[in-house]
């Protein structure tokens, strides 16, 4: 069985989409429908911007989203999936490009996320931080200990763990990680906590537009972040889409489950190659591409 899998934020680079846009009509299209929903050309920072400008969250978010899902539409028929996933943001691509959100209304909505979670970032300064090689109790453990808050936030795959939360908590985090013998404690360049408490403004915001927006049954099973589980019920996939802001991401778990259902083969859609490594490190027996 076939996964397709859909990377977040920090995959994004300059020129991203661009071969897409020069060389298919349908894909024209689609990003020039987005720079009119948008209200601005995010066109013209994806394919030629700067690094700064792409890295600001109310343009890196749609612009991931973009590149993902035009992608995965210039397939056409190629594009069957049994089952799909994304990985925080990457979420909305699954959806969407498995049926249950519309595009228009996808972009909308990635846009609100990117627009609210900057909000919440600028009202409560926080941050994130990787922690490798320590087993994922150990460092629930530790985040449970510190006073402030600090929650696992990605378990991106068996000793690769980010944590999230108050910069004084996350500090004291990575301090203890180290001391319990991680190989790396690593402040991530965000610009906030996301899926952390910190991000409770922004999912209240984000709730209001997702519960006014059509979602319809999906084409096939959509593995979401909150639970790891597949779903397939509208009433369902927004509830988890709205809790994935304040909670984490089960990476791990969901690709652990989709092979347990089936999957054999992953195929990342989008830019990067961050899920095709993750995949791999968490289970060796399943073949791994990607187009981006």
């Amino acid at each position: 069985m076939k996964a397709y899998v859909f990377p977040g934020q920090g995959a994004q680079f300059v020129g991203m989409g661009k071969d897409l846009y020069e060389n298919n009509a349908e894909a024209h299209d689609l990003f020039e429908k987005a720079n009119e929903i948008l209200g601005f050309r995010i066109t013209d920072i994806m394919f030629a911007g700067t690094d700064e400008e792409l890295k600001q969250t109310r343009v890196t978010q749609p612009a991931i989203f973009l590149h993902s899902v035009i992608l995965a539409k210039s397939l056409g028929e190629e594009f069957k999936p049994d089952m799909t996933a994304g990985h925080s943001l990457g979420e909305f691509c699954a959806l969407v490009t498995a049926g249950a959100l519309s595009f228009e209304d996808g972009l909308r909505l990635v846009s609100a996320r990117a627009q609210a979670m900057q909000k919440a970032c600028d009202l409560h300064p926080s941050t994130m931080a990787a922690i490798i090689a320590l087993p994922d109790e150990k460092v629930e453990e530790i985040c449970a200990a510190i006073d402030g808050t600090v929650v696992c936030a990605n378990y991106n795959c068996p000793g690769q763990l980010v944590i999230s939360g108050d910069v004084e908590a996350i500090d004291l985090a990575c301090e203890a990680a180290k001391a319990a013998g991680a190989k790396r404690a690593l402040k991530l360049n965000v610009s906030g906590a996301f899926h952390s408490p910190c991000m409770e403004p922004a999912r209240a915001e984000l709730a209001h537009a997702i519960d006014a927006t059509e979602f319809k049954a999906p084409i096939c099973p959509v593995y979401q972040n909150v639970d790891a589980l597949p779903h397939t019920d509208p009433v369902e996939i927004k509830a988890n889409l709205i809790a994935q802001l304040t909670a984490p991401v089960r990476w791990t778990q969901t690709v652990r489950n989709m092979v347990a259902d089936g999957a054999t083969e992953f195929v990342e859609i989008g830019p990067g190659k961050v899920l095709q490594g993750l995949v791999s490190k968490i289970e060796k027996s399943v073949s791994v591409s990607g187009m981006q």
